[in-house]
């Protein structure tokens, strides 16, 4: 489904990413660790169009979307949730959700029904303003406004920063399930080892900009074995 290849980007004149390379078929899930400032962030910036590559190439589904604008990826079924989940604060939860579903031209009622079937802790909220609700309730709502456009590919940055952990184990929870009954992909960046295990089928190390050593999911609980690939710590 994606291919990377060479792919380099930065901001301004100052070189982030360097010769990344990677592939994901159709709904795997993959996690990305590293230490902040390493282009984790870059990365998925780049993939989604936010940050324009200067060299390098990146497929889509059989096709160059290498030069692609952000509005042109998402309608071909890519989403991005940031990192600080990026929700309209003044606005409701259900007109946060509507507006993920602008561009796919489906009724809200309809769709929307079937999207809180995944997201049950959403339902009693969707009269409140998106900046009442907890961290974790914001990122629920940021994951589900996402995939009201039905995505294929889903990309996060740091989804478990901030918020408790009942709501983190829910949150691996649904994108497993979403992963193996809907044939969602995954992109995940994130330095909570137990939710990356939870969530990817493989780990990828990125180090200065460059994709480095695949970590062994089975490796993840082990910290020493982690701590030498990447210095990252639970």
């Amino acid at each position: 489904m994606l291919e990377v290849n060479g792919l380099c980007a930065g901001y301004g004149s100052i070189p982030v990413l360097y010769d990344i390379s990677l592939a994901l078929g159709s709904g795997e899930s993959l996690g990305i660790l590293g230490h902040n400032g390493m282009g984790k962030t870059t990365l998925l910036r780049t993939l989604i169009g936010a940050l324009p590559s200067s060299a390098g190439s990146i497929r889509f589904n059989g096709e160059d979307i290498t030069r692609a604008a952000p509005h042109t990826r998402a309608r071909r079924g890519i989403a991005y949730v940031p990192q600080g989940r990026e929700i309209f604060p003044t606005l409701s939860a259900y007109d946060n959700l509507r507006l993920g579903l602008v561009k796919t031209g489906r009724k809200p009622e309809h769709a929307l029904e079937a999207l809180l079937d995944d997201f049950p802790r959403l339902k009693p909220l969707l009269e409140r303003p998106g900046g009442s609700l907890s961290g974790g309730e914001q990122q629920l709502l940021a994951l589900a406004r996402a995939l009201a456009g039905d995505p294929v590919l889903l990309l996060l940055d740091e989804p478990t920063e901030g918020i408790q952990p009942s709501i983190i184990e829910e949150i691996a929870e649904t994108l497993a399930t979403l992963r193996d009954s809907k044939g969602l992909t995954i992109v995940l960046v994130e330095q909570n080892l137990d939710f990356i295990a939870a969530v990817s089928q493989r780990v990828l190390v990125i180090r200065r900009g460059q994709i480095g050593d695949e970590i062994p999911r089975e490796h993840l609980g082990d910290l020493e074995i982690v701590s030498q690939y990447t210095g990252v710590h639970a």
